[in-house]
């Protein structure tokens, strides 16, 4: 089932994650339902609090990144093909490589991109989707959108790594997003 994503202001995207026990309720059906809102809004990662979960899970897809680049854009990103997969209760371990800048965006925040600056790999901890732990590190686009889905699960969001003066500029298109003012082809839940 394709679910509404939560738009910016609403108080679940500023809430740091819980952690999910195997017992959840209906957890299969909440990452089915997330690959399919992923897909439905052309996403590459989505994680559960922008379907209004509070719960440290999310889901990532780059490979569909590198299916719509040229074979020569390709070489360019150390990831390709590209990573599918799900993190539960993923926790840093650590970032490093140098910082570079890629143009961001994010289904809660629509209409909005950004040039980001975030480390060129990421190492995590986590959980499968059988509750077997993981540790793996990700490099590239790969690493970026894990990054950008881990600062949902930990309550930030991609526009907290713009300057404040931009952020400034930004307030009435914020505004504007928080109060429904957006025109958008998936289903939104507004704040309020």
């Amino acid at each position: 089932m394709i679910l509404p994503i939560v738009a910016y202001g609403h108080p679940v995207l500023r809430k740091v994650g819980l952690n999910l026990s195997p017992d959840f309720p209906q957890l299969d059906k909440l990452i089915g339902d997330m690959w399919e809102t992923m897909y439905a809004s052309n996403g590459v990662g989505l994680a559960a609090p922008q379907v209004n979960r509070s719960v440290r899970l999310f889901v990532v897809d780059t490979e569909q990144i590198f299916n719509n680049m040229e074979e020569d854009e390709k070489t360019e990103f150390p990831d390709a093909p590209g990573t599918k997969a799900l993190f539960i209760n993923a926790r840093l371990v650590e970032t490093g490589g140098d910082d570079w800048s890629y143009n961001e965006g994010c289904l809660s925040i629509p209409k909005i991109r950004e040039d980001i600056f975030r480390q060129e790999t990421v190492t995590l901890e986590f959980m499968d989707q059988h509750f077997e732990s993981q540790i793996k590190t990700y490099t590239g686009i790969s690493a970026r959108v894990i990054l950008h889905e881990y600062d949902h699960i930990e309550g930030k969001l991609f526009i907290d790594h713009v300057p404040l003066l931009k952020r400034k500029l930004m307030k009435g298109k914020l505004n504007d997003i928080s109060k429904g003012k957006v025109n958008v082809d998936y289903k939104m839940l507004f704040p309020g």
